[in-house]
């Protein structure tokens, strides 16, 4: 028999209000939890929706009442009956005003106690969650996440067909490629030998499309990257992807601009400031030592160079002198907070990245000074560091000296330690911006040599042109990436698509003709009839709906993740397979 025979679902539970009193209506769900009060019964019956209550009392037939008597956590449940005015209302909850006096009740499906409470913010581990993630999903704040990630999609997919976007799918099964991440490979039982690979990006393919005159494409595109994982990475991910033809980088960030802002206020009511603010990566670096700045509080790096090149500290001296760098951080308000004890953890921490260690001064309310360095320096010197760092009394300084590839970047991850444990970082702020020219070349200090920053089709600045080969150190692309509240969001570049200039990038990263022709052939081949200047970006879906849900980890928007060894404990996937599925794709495993 069909337990749902002669009803139908009319409403949705949170979607019932005070409008809908004396309606007749049929609702489903899973059972929050049940009260009886003998001679009442109340049913908190919850949807991906919201809850409402469901009422059992003298005037409930005695069949219905004696099923209610039955039903417990988790039960799945089909009610019909009317909506009435609650004697005892409850106004935390959108639904607390009304309650359903229920006729006819259905037990649609029976449950086990589940391993964990069903409840917001559930303090059970992440891991047992994640086990029963089936269950975890029932959760109203991960539903929420979930529900606004499909809103986000929604405005997406709008927003870009409004503006000329054509969404293509590219293949999930392609030729690897170099793109700067270990691909997951996939082995083909026809092809013996040979194998797929996941793509990590549609990269190739939508250059392809522009290629076809499709001129603008998106794409809600799956991604694969074979990477340990941390709180933003997972192995696989979405990208919000797209490209243009017959465009500069103006017209594209135009174009993401226009998005984020109608994404932002359709999602969030929250308008961002157009057009977005823009550093160069050279000053990102200089002024926050990261090129995905957050910029939502102040605590910029300043540079010491001039107020200690002839000092007592050799350190110091030593540094510039040796074309090093001496920069530093003012801690506003900090000297109650960074105690010798709080340093000496802030010492640990940078050693650990790479640099020697710190040099200090704390400013004392009273107007007395500690530091770890001015006996080595004159009273002049010190007042000339304090000026330059606009120290004032209750404030801490903290420098490294060291090369510019270390003191900066351990300046950048110093600055947000720090600013986490002031508590100065303002929750409620959305701060966007660009970060522009990017080097071309990056130093690989264990190759002892230049290699690419970008993929090998970003096209490097017109004016950086005559010198590719004479000074890969200053060549800038017409790379650019998105950065929200100090997280990299979308990254992207306009293309090369004149064939002799991307023989020439090939051959600077080392590559041969016939390398470049092995691994990239069909585009190159493709650019000989007719390619049009084209751009584009990849937004990470995921990170974006984490930044603007102000959430820690993307396994709270993403509804089937993996853990940090790549694992899914939920089907216990990557599994062994059995030797004759080996057998038959020509492969052996090594003990």
């Amino acid at each position: 028999m069909d337990l749902m025979t002669g009803l139908k679902r009319t409403d949705y539970c949170g979607t019932l209000a005070a409008k809908d009193i004396d309606r007749d209506v049929v609702v489903c769900g899973w059972v929050q939890r049940q009260r009886n009060l003998g001679a009442l019964i109340f049913v908190d019956l919850r949807d991906r929706t919201g809850i409402v209550q469901l009422a059992f009392d003298d005037g409930t037939a005695r069949e219905v009442f004696d099923k209610a008597f039955t039903v417990r956590s988790e039960y799945v449940l089909m009610a019909h009956g009317k909506v009435r005015e609650r004697s005892s209302k409850n106004m935390d909850i959108p639904t607390g005003e009304i309650e359903i006096a229920v006729d006819d009740l259905r037990i649609l499906g029976e449950s086990e106690t589940p391993p964990f409470e069903i409840i917001e913010n559930c303090p059970t581990s992440e891991l047992t969650r994640l086990k029963y993630r089936y269950l975890d999903l029932r959760r109203p704040d991960l539903q929420r996440n979930i529900l606004l990630r499909h809103k986000i999609t929604k405005v997406t997919r709008d927003y870009f067909d409004e503006n000329g976007f054509i969404e293509i799918e590219t293949p999930m099964l392609i030729k690897s490629t170099p793109e700067g991440a270990r691909d997951f490979l996939v082995p083909s039982r026809i092809h013996k030998g040979s194998f797929y690979a996941l793509p990590q990006s549609p990269q190739l393919y939508k250059q392809l499309s522009m290629v076809a005159g499709f001129d603008r494409y998106m794409q809600i595109a799956r991604c694969f990257r074979d990477e340990d994982l941390r709180a933003d990475r997972q192995p696989e991910f979405t990208q919000i992807d797209v490209e243009m033809s017959f465009v500069q980088m103006e017209d594209v960030l135009s174009m993401i601009e226009g998005f984020m802002g109608r994404l932002f206020k359709e999602i969030l009511n929250v308008d961002v400031p157009l057009p977005l603010p823009r550093l160069t990566y050279k000053d990102a670096m200089e002024r926050y030592g990261s090129d995905k700045p957050d910029t939502r509080y102040g605590m910029e790096i300043f540079d010491l160079a001039d107020e200690v090149k002839d000092c007592g500290f050799g350190v110091f001296s030593g540094a510039v002198a040796n074309d090093s760098r001496v920069c530093g951080i003012t801690a506003k308000g900090a000297y109650g907070v960074l105690t010798r004890k709080e340093i000496d953890k802030l010492v640990e921490f940078v050693k650990g990245i790479g640099a020697k260690g710190i040099a200090w001064v704390r400013y004392a309310e009273d107007g007395s000074v500690a530091s770890s360095f001015a006996k080595f320096m004159t009273d002049d010197e010190m007042a000339a560091i304090a000026k330059k760092a606009g120290a004032e009394p209750g404030d801490v300084v903290l420098i490294i000296a060291d090369k510019e590839r270390v003191t900066l970047p351990v300046l950048g991850a110093l600055r947000q330690n720090v600013a986490k444990k002031l508590d100065i970082i303002p929750q409620d702020k959305y701060n966007l911006l660009w970060i522009v020219e990017f080097p071309f070349f990056d130093w690989d200090e264990e190759l002892g040599q230049f290699v690419a920053m970008h993929h090998p089709f970003t096209a490097p600045l017109e004016e950086c042109l005559p010198y590719l080969e004479s000074d890969k150190a200053n060549v800038r692309a017409t790379a650019y990436d998105l950065v929200l509240n100090g997280i990299e969001l979308a990254s992207g570049s306009i293309r090369i698509t004149d064939p002799v200039l991307q023989k020439r990038i090939f051959s600077l990263l080392g590559l041969s003709d016939e390398e470049a022709y092995q691994k990239f052939g069909f585009l190159t081949d493709a650019f000989r009839y007719g390619a049009p200047p084209h751009g584009g970006i990849g937004l990470g879906l995921d990170r974006l709906c984490m930044q603007m849900l102000r959430l820690d980890t993307l396994r709270d928007v993403v509804a089937y993740p993996k853990v940090q060894n790549a694992s899914e404990p939920m089907t216990e996937c990557p599994a062994n397979v059995d030797a004759a599925q080996l057998d038959e794709l020509g492969i052996a495993l090594k003990n």
